[in-house]
């Protein structure tokens, strides 16, 4: 079953791309108590992630922030090393990364898809959420192949 406005994020394990190094971290509680503004990218490095997805949310982040936002953070079926590693290369500190590498969050919340066709195997879909205390308050998940509603800009028309 997909989540949908209104749900619990689901409780799962997730690991946090740290300075220190993977941090592993509840689903549950890390959302508790605050408002995020959470993406999901197919894959890190990837074109569009990479390209557009990440730094949309890198230079809207402030509008974000000032909108309520406590957090933004992006999720991906990738180690907390590839997450960390990409966040240096194209992300910022307004960025937390949490890694989904066995693809545990994405199947919980029924959004994932098969990148088989191209040598990515079972990923997260492309989608952004604004999370309140741990409930879905806004959701918009993307078509195959598409990029608008999961962008950064959309999220923040949804504050």
């Amino acid at each position: 079953m997909t989540i949908k406005v209104g749900d619990k994020l689901p409780d799962v394990k997730l690991v946090k791309a740290t300075e220190n190094g993977p941090e592993a971290v509840q689903s549950s509680d890390y959302f508790a108590g605050k408002k995020v503004a959470l993406f999901s990218v197919p894959g890190a490095f990837t074109p569009t992630c990479s390209a557009r997805h990440l730094p949309g949310y890198v230079d809207k982040a402030q509008d974000l922030k000032s909108k309520g936002v406590d957090e933004i953070v992006a999720t991906s079926v990738n180690d907390a090393f590839v997450l960390g590693a990409w966040n240096k290369s194209a992300g910022s500190d307004d960025i937390t990364m949490l890694a989904d590498g066995n693809g545990d969050f994405a199947e919980a919340l029924g959004l994932t898809m098969d990148g088989s066709g191209f040598g990515l195997g079972k990923r997260g879909q492309r989608f952004s959420m604004i999370v309140d205390d741990g409930v879905v308050k806004e959701l918009n998940v993307e078509q195959p192949g598409d990029f608008s509603v999961s962008s950064a800009e959309h999220l923040l028309e949804q504050l």
